[in-house]
């Protein structure tokens, strides 16, 4: 009863977008959905969910998203629970302005679609405060996913960028927050690999002092084309900034990053002067594995700890402030380090929450004098110090997981209830994800959101303040990814 009374009194709407469907005579139901996204686009407002169906959706012109949303009212762009929709341009003309997605609004939550064959980029974000979620970008004209002029704290969360190839081959990156960024930019759970240029691209034209966040990111075969081929592109996985002047400041924090195989450098440098952070980083088999050597701006730092390489490590400068790591003494770093160094499985599919695969490549094994061996540098880790790379030791195929984390969803009750003025809400989560929780009144009106953010797996909770509010039955909603939980509590004064 409580669900059914919630529901109806809610003003946001759902609208469904499938390739059998007609923007003329339909209304856009999950029965008589829309053919195009653009024209459920221009049906809702901020709040409302798009569904997208399964199946391929042709398209030749940009698809446009401008809507702005609020932090406490974002507009959804899903896949439809269970399915995949495929995005796709082939019928686009050439042109360097012809991007697929176009993503000008902010707060956006834009979730679970395969995006390919435009003739410029997959998706261009100039945009800000937008979730992209579970999402792949492959063989585009240029860039799978680029940031641009301002784009500033968006979240790419869990998504595949690869065999991208501009006309040039010097263009097509996995991921570029470059040229015009903004700052504040994350990336987090993503894979670039066979992009002819590099995985990721950081340089900077229109924009300095930007920072930007990699966190559990993998990098490789960069600088190759699809066949495999040595592309002409500069075939970097992870280049970090950059500048035609030389002199422009993209600070950029690395964190459990992984490149191999990548055709010229792993990390690279570039021309970067701004501030550097390498922490729990592994490199294996790129022609340089990592190439930090030039000084940077004055009152800028380098920082690399806890990270590793599987071959000569490459330069780094003597500038660098430098903590257990693999080619500093005692550490003597070896293929018996590591439980396997083969590769397979590397592009294969995600978990079904959108996380990597769970592989054995390049996670240490037992006995490794790498493990427990390095800083504390904040990241999380298990035993009584963290390990050196990008994997710790508990995260390997065949070991239980945290315990912490759990299987399934769960929205608790909130206590005390009745309350006043405060109560606590607890919830927990299975996977990292965009996360809102919010407060309506019996009429279906907001009254607070009290998450509205990508949050780690595991319990979280909130505290719901009922002061300056009449007394009276209220309602709070979980929404995490596909999952959608009501519960009722009563405010007594």
């Amino acid at each position: 009863m409580v669900g059914i009374l919630f529901g109806a009194h809610l003003k946001a709407s759902t609208y469904y977008v499938s390739t059998t469907g007609n923007d003329t005579t339909n209304p856009g139901t999950i029965d008589l959905p829309f053919k195009t996204i653009p024209k459920a686009i221009s049906a809702s407002t901020i709040g409302d969910t798009i569904y997208v169906r399964g199946g391929t959706h042709l398209y030749s012109t940009t698809i446009t998203i401008s809507r702005q949303g609020t932090s406490s009212s974002r507009c959804y762009l899903l896949a439809f629970p269970g399915e995949r929709p495929l995005i796709d341009f082939s019928a686009m003309p050439i042109g360097s302005s012809n991007r697929g997605i176009s993503l000008t609004g902010s707060y956006w939550y834009i979730k679970g679609f395969d995006v390919g064959k435009a003739t410029d980029n997959g998706m261009h974000i100039r945009g800000s405060n937008n979730v992209v979620e579970f999402c792949s970008f492959f063989e585009n004209g240029d860039t799978g996913l680029q940031l641009d002029n301002g784009a500033s704290y968006n979240q790419i969360i869990n998504c595949d960028s690869y065999f991208n190839v501009d006309p040039s081959q010097g263009n097509a990156d996995g991921f570029a927050p470059k040229l015009g960024v903004g700052t504040g930019n994350y990336f987090y759970g993503c894979r670039a690999w066979q992009n002819s240029d590099d995985g990721w691209d950081g340089y900077l034209r229109g924009a300095n002092n930007m920072t930007t966040t990699i966190e559990n990111c993998w990098c490789f075969m960069n600088g190759y084309l699809k066949s495999g081929a040595p592309s002409t592109g500069n075939g970097n996985g992870y280049k970090m900034g950059g500048s035609d002047d030389r002199t422009l400041q993209h600070d950029m924090i690395l964190k459990n990053c992984l490149a191999f195989d990548n055709r010229v450098k792993g990390f690279d440098q570039n021309n970067n002067k701004g501030s550097m952070t390498l922490y729990n980083c592994t490199a294996y088999r790129n022609g340089a594995n990592y190439s930090v050597s030039q000084a940077l701006a004055a009152g800028e730092t380098l920082r690399v700890a806890n990270s590793v390489a599987l071959g000569a490590y490459g330069s780094i400068g003597s500038f660098a402030i430098q903590q257990t790591n693999g080619w500093m003494p005692p550490f003597v770093v070896t293929i018996d380090d590591f439980l396997s160094t083969d590769t397979t499985g590397v592009r294969g599919p995600r978990n079904p929450d959108g996380s990597l695969p769970t592989l054995a490549f390049m996670h240490l094994a037992t006995g490794s004098d790498l493990i427990d061996a390095g800083t504390d540098v904040g990241i999380p880790y298990n035993g009584s110090a963290p390990d050196l790379g990008c994997f710790e030791t508990d995260a390997i195929p065949g070991v239980e997981g945290n315990s912490s984390k759990p299987n399934t969803y769960v929205l608790e009750q909130n206590y005390p209830n009745p309350f006043n003025p405060t109560t606590i809400i607890e919830f927990s989560i299975k996977s990292r994800e965009f996360v809102s929780l919010r407060v309506f009144d019996v009429l279906g009106r907001e009254v607070v959101a009290l998450v509205n953010e990508v949050l780690l797996p595991g319990s979280h909770r909130a505290t719901f303040d009922g002061t300056g509010l009449p007394t009276g039955a209220y309602f709070y909603r979980l929404r995490s990814g596909s999952v959608v939980e009501t519960k009722q509590l009563l405010l007594l004064k």
